[in-house]
């Protein structure tokens, strides 16, 4: 038995892992980054809502044709785990078709599924391309969308579709192989889809049918450990993420925002309600957020989550009526500075070292952030729970109180409510006066 081969694809297999792992532990030290927030609370919920929502996809529902063709793709990808792990013990151990054994006349049903399901996500892919590419729907084509973003979206179309492609063409020459009792190649398998390419080797001798089919095999696995690691680089690493994503999603009411205490103590300490020897007097570093090590874990981990889908920016009342803000750029803004300041730490062998630049600014300008109405509207429609207004808010803090860079308007209501205990410029005392010119 030739085991150059099986060596050969331990080797590679051992690669793109460990360039795997390598890519994760760098996600979670970029994440990590972030400050500490409490999500591990309501344990039981939180798990229900990861179920509904990532793994049961309930807010995809909100478009059906396009929810329905995700789900048969995200299916696939879940289905086509199985087919990968036979193809990894076949190159490891050097068999050929190992789970046949075991599952007898089952593994014949779990081919034709898998094939089945392979040509629903071949039409689903072409369906995506489409509507990327020639309806040109609107969401897709936002300013946000150029460049890189627009090359991911359909580089991954394509790896789906040459993935696919190559399972059913190595299918196609597995099953001419078993035909004809090639040595090795036991029979094993039913073929609905890709008995449908066999037209196009039926003429060939077996020899070549044998190098074609090793030549697909080999291209289906290689492409496959490619896109593994090619998910980090891609908005595609919701896959992963969109689970730990909705498990520690806010379950606060929509529009609840979070009290910040050390606000409070300064608030309470001038309306004389505390005694100041009762309070911490511990000050903060800053008050909101300025750049990504301001922002939580949960905040850095949204913006790795996103699918750059644009559900949020289509109803963004800011962003329909012609404003600035786009929520989608808002997220895609974030994990851009924070893969910029991981890629820093990285270089200075884990030290930041001063760019002279931060996510406010140098990516996010202050009026996307004072267009937002605060309606959580980008927050109700992503599909994995992901908040963007929670990082406008956050910004916005700093600006007011750290900056005193609020808009014109908001800076008199401010002055107002600290003076006349009201937002309107008139003193306390006369606002009664209105009912005697009623009377």
């Amino acid at each position: 038995m030739d085991l150059l081969p099986n060596l050969f694809f331990s080797f590679i297999l051992i690669i793109a892992f460990y360039f795997f792992i390598s890519n994760i532990n760098k996600l979670y030290k970029n994440i990590s980054l972030g400050k500490s927030t409490n999500r591990y609370d309501n344990k039981k919920r939180r798990i229900l809502n990861m179920i509904r929502v990532a793994f049961g996809q309930s807010k995809m529902r909100a478009k059906p044709v396009a929810g329905i063709l995700h789900l048969i793709v995200y299916v696939g990808f879940v289905i086509i785990n199985i087919e990968l792990l036979e193809i990894v013990l076949d190159g490891i151990l050097g068999t050929h078709r190992i789970f046949a054994e075991y599952l007898g006349e089952l593994y014949n049903y779990l081919i034709a599924s898998f094939e089945i399901l392979a040509l629903l996500v071949l039409i689903s892919v072409v369906f995506f391309w489409i509507r990327r590419n020639i309806l040109k729907i609107e969401r897709f084509w936002k300013p946000e969308m150029k460049s890189w973003p627009k090359k991911d979206a359909d580089l991954i179309l394509y790896f789906e579709f040459v993935i696919m492609i190559l399972f059913l063409l190595m299918n196609s020459t597995d099953s001419l192989l078993q035909n004809n009792n090639y040595e090795g190649y036991i029979k094993a398998g039913f073929f609905p889809i890709s008995d449908f390419l066999k037209p196009l080797f039926v003429s060939l001798d077996i020899s070549s049918i044998f190098i074609l089919e090793r030549l697909f095999w080999w291209m289906h696995i290689i492409f496959i450990l490619t896109f593994l690691n090619y998910l980090y680089y891609s908005k595609h690493l919701h896959i992963l993420l969109a689970f730990p994503n909705t498990y520690y999603a806010n379950l606060k009411p929509k529009g609840m925002f979070d009290i910040d205490m050390n606000i409070t103590k300064e608030v309470k300490l001038m309306l004389g309600i505390e005694n100041s020897d009762n309070i911490n007097n511990e000050v903060p570093d800053k008050f909101g957020a300025s750049d990504v090590f301001d922002l939580s874990w949960v905040q850095l981990m949204n913006s790795y989550s996103c699918t750059e889908c644009g559900r949020c920016t289509s109803v963004c009342p800011a962003n329909l009526t012609g404003k600035k803000l786009s929520p989608r750029k808002i997220m895609m803004d974030t994990r851009d500075r924070l893969e910029e300041v991981g890629s820093n730490i990285f270089k200075n062998k884990g030290k930041f070292v001063s760019d002279n630049k931060q996510l406010l600014n140098n990516y996010i300008t202050k009026e996307e952030l004072w267009a937002c109405t605060s309606c959580n509207a980008c927050v109700e429609a992503c599909p994995i729970e992901i908040d963007p207004l929670s990082i406008i808010m956050d910004m916005r803090k700093y600006l007011v109180m750290e900056k005193s860079e609020a808009p014109l308007d908001l800076n008199n209501m401010m002055s107002n409510i600290e003076n006349n205990g009201a937002p309107w410029p008139f003193n306390n005392q006369d606002r009664m006066l209105w009912t005697k010119e009623n009377n």
